[in-house]
């Protein structure tokens, strides 16, 4: 019999990202703006064009390490708009790296951006329990983490975004409780 997923898991790029990685709880800085890049870069596109141009983007994005992509500077702006390996747009590019630059303000302040970003849900994923209907578009804690971060300088970050970042990176447990992996989430919660 085979595996139920959720409904949006269906071609080989999808089912691997939603049996792999979506849900499972992320604390390293590095592959939290990993994702909070991609998750901006999706805005207006589908999230399996932007799973196909990861590893472009791990070369363009010197692998996400906030601390180098802090350091970008107009003329890698111009050659990274000239990259097919990522999204050619000039406003989500400048705005991964003045994100890199905010991350780096409030790993200061906090002592990580994994604490920072982990205290909006108690440091435990949220459990959606959803049995049917549609995942929602935003929260309204998603709405507030958008705020917050708006006025740390960050952009591509509204609650939409926000969202689906929280679910990318295990913040919540959106998987239906019908898919197998929201009993694995459950019960890997449960031994940590």
């Amino acid at each position: 019999m085979p595996l139920k997923r959720c409904l949006w898991a269906r071609s080989p790029e999808m089912i691997d990202y939603h049996d792999r990685e979506w849900g499972v709880p992320v604390h390293d800085d590095r592959t939290l703006f990993e994702f909070l890049v991609l998750e901006g870069a999706q805005a207006g596109l589908s999230w399996e064009t932007i799973l196909r141009k990861r590893a472009g983007y791990r070369a363009a994005f010197a692998d996400f390490d906030p601390a180098q992509v802090a350091r970008f500077r107009e003329s890698r702006i111009v050659k990274l708009m000239l990259q097919p390996a990522i999204v050619r747009n000039a406003a989500k590019i400048r705005s991964a790296i003045g994100n890199a630059r905010a991350v780096l303000a409030i790993a200061d302040e906090f002592g990580s951006f994994d604490a920072y970003l982990w205290r909006f849900v108690g440091g435990e994923p949220l459990q959606s329990g959803r049995r049917r209907g549609a995942v929602p578009a935003e929260t309204p804690l998603s709405a507030k983490i958008s705020r917050e971060l708006k006025l740390r300088g960050m952009r591509f970050v509204g609650p939409t975004i926000v969202y689906s970042f929280m679910q990318a990176v295990g913040m919540v447990n959106d998987h239906r409780v019908d898919c197998f992996r929201y009993a694995e989430l459950v019960a890997r919660r449960k031994r940590d």
